[in-house]
């Protein structure tokens, strides 16, 4: 594996200045997010595969094992405050359990049998997505899951550092970033990781696009838990109808926070007309907004 040879440039670095050790390891992140490009494809096809899957209000499930597994949760849980993805729609399967976040569980990622007792004990079905992160690509514990996420019809994307994997033969979709070898041997939290991060970083956000999740940019799905996601709120009514702030603030309260009602109802609908024309166009603002427009042209013309 790529991933786990030494590199002969760096066999010394223990030796090097320090100085010169930190550039060696800021180039070898440079060249970690460059290797993402060429799975470029691959990530947008993943997306609008588990776009439509999730359209069937499936779930979006991360599976992985040490610093692959913690990677793969911390993209997860962003995905509620940033995009409002219900936390009910997320589910995880981490190799020793969420414990093993903040204490390393390294003997867990052997145990297929504990992968494919977590995915039933979440009860995986047909309408899920599985995201498997593992930078070998061989990980016993991830290869299970996906395994087990196939047998019941999810969809499965896997994602690794190291060209012909098992866990890309598994997988209905691989997404591959060929980092190479570490500066320290073995160390995947390093290159792989970046790489991970920015691939899941990407995959996530494109998924949300393409739920409706954002329009014109703005994350117009965002939960409001703080004064200053407050003040951005107001800030994306304002833009997105239009209108000066204190009409904008008013309608997000009638909206109760919910920024896409929010805009509707800055321009003209009530708080039970903006939710029925979200509801109607499958909570896309884009079109709701459409709709609304329509509405209002043949209201002109009657």
């Amino acid at each position: 594996m790529a991933t786990e040879t030494v590199s002969k440039r760096y066999v010394d670095i223990d030796d090097w200045s320090t100085r010169n050790a930190v550039e060696a390891m800021f180039e070898g992140q440079l060249s970690a997010v460059a290797a993402v490009r060429p799975a470029l494809p691959a990530i947008a096809e993943a997306a609008d595969a588990a776009a439509a899957r999730l359209a069937a209000g499936g779930r979006l499930v991360y599976a992985g094992a040490g610093t692959s597994g913690r990677i793969a949760v911390q993209d997860g849980v962003e995905l509620g405050p940033t995009f409002g993805w219900p936390a009910d729609r997320l589910a995880y399967a981490l190799a020793g359990g969420f414990g093993a976040l903040s204490k390393s569980a390294e003997l867990a990622e052997d145990d297929g049998d504990a992968a494919r007792r977590d995915l039933d004990d979440i009860a995986m079905r047909e309408s899920d997505v599985l995201v498997g992160v593992a930078a070998s690509g061989r990980t016993p514990y991830t290869v299970a899951a996906v395994e087990r996420a196939n047998a019941v019809g999810a969809l499965t994307i896997g994602v690794s550092n190291n060209g012909g994997a098992p866990l890309l033969a598994a997988a209905q979709i691989g997404i591959c970033a060929e980092t190479g070898s570490e500066v320290i041997a073995g160390s995947t939290r390093m290159k792989a990781g970046t790489a991970q991060k920015a691939i899941l970083n990407i995959l996530s956000t494109a998924i949300m696009i393409r739920c409706g999740r954002v329009y014109k940019g703005l994350m117009v799905d965002m939960v409001i838990s703080n004064e200053k996601l407050q003040a951005r709120a107001v800030a994306m009514i304002e833009r997105l109808a239009a209108v000066d702030r204190s009409r904008a603030e008013a309608a997000l309260e009638a909206a109760g926070g919910d920024i896409k009602a929010g805009v509707l109802c800055a321009l003209g609908a009530t708080p039970d007309e903006a939710l029925a024309l979200l509801e109607e166009n499958r909570n896309i603002l884009r079109d709701a907004l459409a709709a609304q427009a329509r509405g209002a042209g043949r209201e002109t013309h009657a």
